[in-house]
C-alpha cells in the first residue's frame, strides 16, 4: 500500500516549504529533504480518540527512517502541496490506521518543533496539531505501525510525564502545551 498524497499524478510526495514566518515559499521531495540539515515544512499531528473516550498511541515502525521503534500520538503527515489539511489528515490516517477520521480539530494551530534524531535526521516542523475520532476498526500499515494501544488519556499523560524519552520529542513538546493537556485530562 502506498500513501504519495501527490496530488499530481507524479508518484512524487512532496512537502510544501515555509520561511520562518511560516509562508510557504516552495515545494521538495519529501525522500530528499528529511536530512540533517532539514529545512523548515509544513506537517500535521493528530490525536485519534475513540467512543469510549480513550486515545491511541502508536509504535512507529522498526523500519522507519526517523525515532524507529518509538512511541507516540495516533499519526503524523504531511498535506501536499493546494492540499486541505482535513483531506491531508483524513488522507493519512486512513493510510496508516486503516480507518475513517472523523471529526478533526485544530487544537494547537501554532505548534512548532525542530528534533534531532540519533541517526542525525531533523524533523523541522510548522505542525498544526488535531484530534479526531476514529471510525472503525484499526489495521495499521505494518510500514508505519509496529504496535498500538487504546489508553486512558491521564495514562497516556502519565506515562510521557515519567518517561519522556520513550516518546516521540514531538509527543512530549505537544503534551506540555496546557491546551493540549486539558483535552487530556
Amino acid at each position: 500500500m502506498t500513501d504519495l498524497g501527490t496530488g499530481d499524478g507524479s508518484g512524487v510526495e512532496e512537502v510544501v516549504l515555509l520561511d520562518d514566518a511560516g509562508t510557504p515559499v516552495g515545494t521538495a521531495d519529501k525522500a530528499l529533504v528529511h536530512t540533517t540539515d532539514t529545512p523548515l515544512h509544513l506537517a500535521f499531528s493528530c490525536h485519534l480518540f475513540d467512543d469510549a473516550g480513550l486515545v491511541l498511541v502508536t509504535r512507529r515502525a522498526l523500519s522507519k527512517r526517523t525515532w524507529p521503534g518509538v512511541w507516540t500520538n495516533a499519526f503524523c503527515g504531511h498535506p501536499a502541496p493546494g492540499e486541505p489539511m482535513t483531506d491531508a489528515i483524513r488522507r493519512r490516517g486512513g493510510f496508516e490506521l486503516g480507518v475513517e477520521i472523523d471529526d478533526p480539530v485544530l487544537v494547537l494551530p501554532d505548534f512548532r518543533y525542530r528534533a534531532v534524531d540519533a541517526s542525525g535526521v531533523v524533523e523541522n516542523e510548522i505542525c498544526p496539531v488535531h484530534t479526531a475520532r476514529a471510525v472503525g476498526t484499526l489495521r495499521p500499515e505494518p510500514s508505519e505501525v509496529a504496535e498500538h494501544r487504546w489508553v486512558p488519556p491521564e495514562d497516556l499523560t502519565a506515562a510521557v510525564a515519567a518517561a519522556p524519552w520513550a516518546f516521540s520529542p514531538w509527543l512530549v513538546d505537544q503534551l506540555a502545551d496546557a491546551r493540549l493537556a486539558a483535552l487530556l485530562s
